[in-house]
């Protein structure tokens, strides 16, 4: 495995150009007097030094509490460091996704790997046929799962250290534990139960479901329901104002606004449905999948079941036919998922995009707020840009993950002897860019909320393009005109409205004119493109909340 610190959490806030600190000198050692390591000297030197609570919200689980826990009460950011790093999300985007940070930070990965490997040792103490790993008494428990509870940043940076030396990150993890439990009497005695029988995917994949699962759980999942939540909103509040559609870009059959919004609203439910019911899997079966090495060990112990309760008590699925790796299939189907769920917002995204080029929707700006750098009056729509652009960043990345991820192939050594391992490392350099897939999905959705924040609808243009597009009224009349049997009804609308101007006059002649009841005349007269909105109003309303309410489920 190789190492891939790339966030901007672990590596501090800004890149080192002079030579680096030699693995065992901790004088130096960014967890030596703090839990953040920041070179303040040429940062302070400029002026530009800021620290920046990260928030203050008290759920236990939630990103926020999450990241005061690992990296300390406040997250420190230089603004040196948002002009030096590459990537725009650790530096122009940091303070919009970096609640992810917790989760698909190289911190974050090394914080999981300890869980796994901690609550491995555990479940082996609860193996009656495993007698060199008695069960621990609850001071011991206490101790090991005060190693998880008390992850900090300064914890990751021991183990960046260790692995200086080793040059294998999972290993690193292992020798730091045993580092830390050397002095508590109980547990020194199984230290070398610590990755037992283990490979280093039986940890990574593991890790790397956690990591999915939570950030699914505590922050995915509340931003996508709170964008549809949004979208809901909008549809209840705007069921009833009339709207000209278009269908090929041409005037068609009125429908409302708030109609137009509910079909994203359900279409997006349906896609976090989908995304929610993914099994997040696990395996861990050794080297290649048969529990060789476990069998040898201890072989009247079935590993297959012991495996498999492991897996199922950290919150995942048990998948029992792998190869050194999960095949990571439901990492495909998941982002496959996510996918869909990012091309239905960004229709979303256009839609809105073109309804505001339209003068449908103003938007509400903030005193001081610049719309456009030459042109004053106007206010560009970048909220929805944004989150268009970072859409089709998430995707790209995303599908590279559902394509990519499933083929490992077996690996040939040519040594003294032919080696075959069932897998191939392909895997674990894109494995760390989970993170870079969820993190544009992520800008792109809170783009998506602060655009519709600022949507103020504008009735007058609303009323004016439907004023001057009677034509849409063919469609009703032709229809009333086929039920009475009148002949030719499509051919003669079609003579009357194409390529001519149709008027409220030109109109009301033509219904006139025709052999009707006169209770149908008299309706096809009191209509008009304001009120020709058949259902839309009623599918804006209560039909969409029965929909759209199952998300309460999730």
């Amino acid at each position: 495995m190789e190492l891939g610190a790339s966030s901007r959490v672990l590596n501090g806030s800004q890149p080192s150009f002079t030579n680096p600190r030699t693995p065992r000198d901790l004088s130096n050692s960014p967890h030596h007097s703090s839990n953040v390591y920041f070179p303040l000297s040429s940062v302070i030197s400029r002026g530009v030094y800021s620290c920046k609570a990260i928030g203050n919200d008290s759920a236990g689980n939630s990103p926020v509490e999450k990241g005061k826990k690992m990296f300390g009460q406040q997250l420190c950011e230089s603004e040196l460091s948002r002009l030096s790093v590459v990537s725009p999300l650790d530096g122009r985007y940091w303070g919009k996704i970096k609640d992810l940070s917790p989760y698909f930070s190289e911190c974050a990965l090394i914080y999981y790997r300890v869980v796994v490997e901690i609550k491995w040792l555990l479940k082996l103490s609860q193996i009656p046929e495993v007698i060199e790993v008695p069960s621990f008494s609850e001071e011991a428990q206490s101790y090991l799962q005060r190693l998880i509870d008390g992850f900090i940043m300064s914890d990751a940076w021991e183990v960046i250290d260790i692995e200086r030396v080793t040059n294998h990150d999972v290993k690193a993890v292992e020798y730091f534990l045993k580092q830390k439990c050397q002095s508590h009497p109980e547990v020194a005695k199984v230290l070398e139960f610590f990755h037992f029988a283990c490979t280093s995917e039986d940890i990574n994949n593991l890790a790397y479901a956690l990591m999915l699962k939570e950030a699914l759980k505590f922050l995915i999942f509340p931003v996508m329901k709170e964008l549809i939540t949004a979208m809901q909103d909008m549809a209840i509040a705007y069921a009833h104002i009339p709207m000209l559609s278009r269908t090929h870009g041409q005037p068609a059959s009125p429908t409302t606004i708030g109609k137009e919004i509910a079909i994203f609203a359900v279409r997006l439910s349906r896609e976090m449905r989908d995304i929610s019911q993914v099994e997040i899997m696990g395996k861990f079966a050794g080297a290649v999948g048969n529990y060789n090495a476990h069998l040898v060990a201890y072989p009247d112990i079935k590993w297959p079941q012991i495996a498999e309760e492991f897996v199922t008590s950290l919150g995942l699925c048990f998948n029992p036919y792998v190869t050194q790796i999960e095949p990571h299939d439901y990492m495909a189907k998941l982002f496959h998922t996510i996918i869909r769920f990012n091309t239905i917002l960004t229709d979303f995204d256009r839609d809105i995009w073109g309804y505001i080029s339209l003068g449908y929707f103003k938007q509400i700006t903030k005193p001081g707020e610049i719309g456009s750098s030459t042109m004053p009056h106007k206010v560009n729509p970048i909220d929805f840009e944004n989150s268009e652009g970072n859409l089709g960043e998430a995707n790209s990345v995303l599908s590279h993950l559902s394509i990519k991820l499933p083929i490992s192939r077996w690996q040939v050594s040519l040594s003294l002897s032919l080696s075959l391992s069932q897998r191939d490392l392909s895997d674990s350099t894109v494995l760390r860019n989970m993170g870079v897939g969820l993190g544009h999905s992520l800008l792109a959705y809170r783009s998506a909320l602060q655009g519709i924040s600022k949507l103020q609808v504008n009735e007058a243009a609303l009323f004016e393009d439907l004023d001057q597009s009677w034509e849409v009224l063919a469609e009703p009349i032709q229809t009333v005109m086929r039920r009475y049997g009148i002949p030719e009804p499509y051919e003669k609308l079609k003579e009357l409205t194409r390529g001519r101007a149709v008027t409220k006059e030109s109109i009301r002649e033509f219904i006139e004119g025709l052999e009707l009841p006169i209770e149908a005349k008299s309706k096809l007269l009191d209509l008009t493109p304001h009120t020709y909105t058949g259902a839309a109003a009623e599918l804006a309303g209560r039909d969409l909340m029965t929909q759209v309410l199952k998300l309460e489920a999730i």
